[in-house]
């Protein structure tokens, strides 16, 4: 069992992997996006398909320095990216709270540059807003849940203007769905993705 604990979803390559499941197509309208970064893409992204209300879940890295970036050169830590998703939602089937919530749920806001095994700012906790509504929103929530006192520590995510999305290459899309019996999958994404379909079943899940 020890062996599960120190599994991470970095170095992981193209080779050995299913044919990755395509995110949903993202429809012509009035939608809104928010960007997370909250650990290993492969477990926010898996959740955020299931949500309906949700058009697209892309897995991707934003708020580093270079265009363009790699998962390898993500994986060093040298590019200032962040491992994120990019959502695309209908405010009028889910709200931006709703999202926050959901976010929060599914890592731990007080790990400063890692979640469990997964070590490096490229694991940081981050919120990247579009407007300053996002923005105030945001820190009222962290607000709300350094005042619960939830947590030991305090809440380290940070919340700075949204710049740039890269999506992820395509292997990494739909990651989850596709590999769910690969070793991180199986011992740290499942569990999390159980836990939070019970959690937020009232929000409604998109069966297969």
């Amino acid at each position: 069992m020890a062996c599960f604990f120190l599994i991470s979803c970095s170095g992981q390559t193209e080779k050995n992997l299913a044919k990755p499941i395509q995110n949903k197509k993202v429809k012509v309208g009035n939608l809104k996006q928010i960007t997370f970064g909250g650990g290993c893409f492969w477990c926010i992204e898996g959740a955020f398909n299931m949500l309906k209300g949700v058009e697209s879940a892309v897995s991707g890295y934003s708020g580093g320095s270079i265009p363009n970036p790699t998962y390898e050169e993500v994986c060093t830590g040298s590019t200032g990216h962040a491992e994120v998703v990019q959502i695309t939602y209908n405010p009028q089937e889910i709200s931006y709270q709703q999202l926050l919530d959901v976010f929060f749920f599914l890592h731990d806001p007080t790990q400063l540059n890692r979640q469990g095994n997964d070590i490096g700012t490229q694991y940081r906790s981050v919120i990247f807003y579009n407007n300053e509504e996002e923005k105030r929103v945001a820190e009222a929530e962290i607000s709300a849940i350094d005042a619960s006192g939830k947590y030991a520590g305090k809440v380290v995510t940070e919340v700075v203007p949204f710049t740039e999305f890269y999506p992820a290459e395509d292997y990494h899309q739909g990651y989850y769905k596709a590999n769910p019996s690969q070793p991180y999958c199986s011992a740290v994404v499942g569990p999390k993705i159980q836990k939070f379909r019970k959690h937020f079943q009232d929000l409604g899940m998109i069966e297969d």
